[in-house]
């Protein structure tokens, strides 16, 4: 079945498999252990940490290896927010993933300051200048692309500004790392990332934390990972999610042209056989595999379940919301109506998609509009029924 969710997860890819097989039969030992074979793999261990370093343009011992994404934006914002001073501040974009907003809410409660962002999702540069003049801002957290719509913040001027203001930035990478070039953001003072949503395992990901040795210290009960985060290290899930991150810097530059083509064709397609329809954050920077799309009728649950049926897997937002009543907060922020943000639907691509499937997912979606649009006809040619 085309599967169209790329940024909820993706499925393993042979590089990570491997890798982490691999590791599992050869290193599978606890790199803390006294004996030769727990040397090895600490060897390895500290290997891979060099080499995620290098993409990351930063020193081996600012990696810190984590279960994920969501456990390391958690740590960083409740770590600074009980290092903080006096009126001190957090800003935060209103369309960053849930498990910056809600830290930002518990840890620091009235002292989370709102960032604006415009009608396409983009972060409001004017304003985050005038918050960081006005305000002592600990710390900025500015996504580097946005789960839901695609639309990429420039990071590096945001790095800039907070720089010249003393503050420092917290830039969740988990969309861009393994689709773009590390390099643009590597400006933040924090760097958050996981491996499953470019086709590592799940339940591993990292922080880079700044290179001035910043107390951070998470979770106690051993001194593992330089004294930053106890417990066992999962070495296999840490080798196949660099081992594939290194594959996807070496391989993507010369794929990526070819993806933004789909993606563009199939946009330019369904505006013209959907009418009515609506890309959002279409004025600027993408994802290459992003589309948001505003459907002119229709519930975006009913779309789901129908496309479902045709074969085809899309979603309606961000993963870590699907299935509850509200409306999308990252829509909300850019001004969609609560009705609106209902018609939203979100489709997104992986390396593997194809044109065929960018292709039959079009037609679907034409065949679920006339189905959608059918039932309205009739109700205005024969109100009584």
């Amino acid at each position: 079945m085309p599967y169209f969710d790329h940024n909820a997860t993706t499925p393993l890819h042979l590089v990570a498999r491997e890798a982490w097989l691999l590791a599992s039969d050869h290193a599978w030992q606890n790199p803390g252990g006294p004996y030769r074979s727990a040397a090895r793999v600490h060897a390895r261990f500290e290997s891979a940490r060099e080499r995620l370093a290098g993409v990351l343009g930063s020193r081996p011992d600012q990696i810190v290896f984590t279960s994920g994404a969501t456990e390391a934006n958690n740590a960083v914002i409740a770590l600074l927010a009980a290092q903080n001073s006096e009126g001190e501040c957090i800003a935060v974009s209103p369309t960053e993933h849930p498990s910056v907003l809600e830290a930002a809410r518990r840890h620091w409660g009235e002292r989370t300051v709102s960032l604006r962002v415009d009608a396409s999702g983009r972060l409001d540069e004017g304003h985050l200048s005038l918050v960081l003049t006005e305000r002592r801002v600990r710390l900025v957290c500015v996504m580097a692309a946005n789960n839901e719509t695609g639309v990429l913040a420039p990071i590096e001027r945001i790095a800039s500004l907070c720089r010249d203001a003393g503050a420092r930035l917290l830039c969740d990478v988990t969309q861009w790392i393994g689709k773009l070039a590390m390099e643009p953001l590597r400006g933040a003072d924090y760097l958050v990332g996981g491996a499953h949503k470019y086709g590592g395992p799940k339940g591993v990901g990292f922080v880079r934390i700044p290179a001035d040795g910043e107390l951070f210290s998470w979770i106690c009960g051993g001194e593992q990972e330089m004294g930053h985060r106890a417990g066992t290290e999962n070495y296999p899930s840490i080798e196949a999610m660099i081992a594939l991150l290194i594959h996807r810097e070496e391989s993507f530059a010369a794929e990526i042209a070819e993806r933004i083509e789909m993606k563009r064709v199939f946009e330019k397609a369904i505006l013209k056989r959907i009418p009515g329809t609506r890309i959002l954050g279409r004025e600027g920077e993408r994802l290459w595999n992003t589309v948001s799309a505003l459907m002119p009728v229709g519930d975006n649950m009913r779309w789901v379940r129908k496309l479902d049926r045709l074969g085809f897997e899309v979603s309606t937002g961000s993963a870590c919301a699907s299935g509850t009543d509200a409306p999308s907060h990252v829509l909300a922020a850019m001004g969609l109506r609560a009705e609106e943000a209902r018609r939203t639907l979100r489709i997104s691509s992986g390396w593997e998609t194809t044109t065929d499937e960018w292709e039959g997912l079009l037609e679907a979606m034409v065949t679920v509009s006339i189905e959608q649009v059918a039932p309205r006809v009739i109700r205005v040619v024969n109100p009584e029924n």
